[in-house]
């Protein structure tokens, strides 16, 4: 079990407010975003199907969080998908990367538009250059919570994603969620990936700027 304190209610002193400079792992994904290659494996009643994605993706510093004790440093993102050539949003998805430094946690929140949300954590040096990161179904911290329609449909039982930042300064990501899916006997793996580069720097977070 984890060992919390008995104080819940102290926040830290002398908290460092540049949250670029605290973001361990999440440093390299930091900025804004363009990936032209993506790849989805999506299910279909005829079976699986591939697509092609074009993705932005926009990662800003927040200012460092506290609960009590806790201090978290994050990014707030926003991923935008199409397929080529096309207008019409393919995927769209908001949430939080964050960075625990005490306990080298990193989470992944995302929410999205079609009745889902979703919080994943794994655990990473604060120098990785790659990490993975979980959540399932059944787990009451870092779950997967869906619409009533979605569980009847397509139950997802487990979501995860692993985050390389490769030597040239970009990163990629590949994600696998593990579809229930009524009607088949065995799951079906959601399959995303996609490399990204960056278009322009991340901004200071607002304490950082004052």
């Amino acid at each position: 079990m984890t060992a919390f304190p008995e104080d819940i209610y102290t926040e830290p002193a002398d908290v460092d407010v540049d949250t670029l400079r605290n973001l361990g792992p999440l440093r390299g994904i930091a900025g804004v975003w363009q990936g032209q290659r993506g790849l989805d494996v999506k299910p279909k009643a005829d079976g699986a199907k591939k697509q092609a994605y074009v993705e932005r993706i926009e990662l800003q510093p927040i200012d460092p969080q506290t609960n009590g004790p806790q201090l978290l440093y994050g990014l707030r993102y926003h991923t935008h998908v199409t397929k080529p050539d096309q207008v019409k949003t393919y995927h769209d998805q908001v949430g939080y990367w964050l960075w625990e430094p005490a306990t080298e946690t990193v989470i992944h929140t995302l929410t999205i538009p079609r009745a889902q949300v979703v919080m994943a954590a794994g655990h990473a040096s604060a120098d990785a250059k790659s990490f993975e990161l979980v959540a399932t179904g059944d787990d009451p911290h870092h779950g997967i919570r869906s619409s009533p329609f979605l569980d009847y449909a397509f139950r997802t039982v487990e979501f995860r994603i692993k985050v390389t930042v490769n030597p040239d300064g970009s990163w990629s990501y590949d994600e696998d969620t593990v579809l229930l899916i009524r009607g088949q006997s065995e799951p079906f793996h959601h399959a995303d990936r996609n490399t990204l580069t960056r278009i322009a720097e991340p901004t200071p977070n607002p304490l950082a700027r004052a």
